[in-house]
């Protein structure tokens, strides 16, 4: 009798799971729920974050002065994305960037959309296209994507600039 080895197989994982948004995420998220998108700055290096997370990343000191900011913002980097999201909201090919908000010391991940793919670049001016607010709810989902803005390119090294001196 002849026994095959068997070198892989395929066991799909599903995790259900509840998440407990603290005191500084509870704050951004109802601000998200109102259409306002609201950092925190550190009280050391003044620099401003989004989402805030309650203490500055570089310095490690709490942060408790929100700052309310723009819906406007820069690339810093991007990513062209041809594989699918199980059950996400895009197609692919579909852009990811990493985008720093007007006021922000630190870009945070949101999707680029209304322009070809191959089209987006570094320091790409872009504005949040907000869904319907009878759909808005605590979420950043809120914000559908960022579309391109009919501004000139921002030269990322003065960002990048900006990121060392903070």
């Amino acid at each position: 009798m002849s026994e095959d080895k068997i070198t892989e197989f395929e066991a799909p994982i599903y995790f259900k799971y509840s998440y407990t948004a603290g005191k500084t995420t509870t704050r951004f998220l109802q601000a998200i729920k109102k259409g306002e998108i609201v950092g925190q700055r550190c009280p050391e290096c003044l620099g401003v974050y989004v989402p805030p997370r309650g203490s500055c990343p570089k310095d490690g000191v709490a942060t408790e002065e929100e700052i309310e900011l723009s819906d406007k913002g820069t690339v810093e980097s991007f990513t062209i994305n041809y594989l699918p999201i199980p059950g996400g909201a895009v197609d692919p090919p579909y852009v990811s960037a990493n985008i720093i908000l007007d006021g922000s010391d630190i870009a945070f991940m949101h999707i680029i959309s209304e322009i070809n793919h191959s089209k987006v670049r570094i320091g790409m001016r872009v504005k949040a296209q907000w869904r319907s607010k009878k759909e808005w709810k605590p979420s950043l989902e809120n914000i559908a994507y960022f579309k391109p803005l009919d501004e000139p390119d921002v030269d990322i090294n003065s960002i990048r600039e900006k990121y060392k001196n903070a």
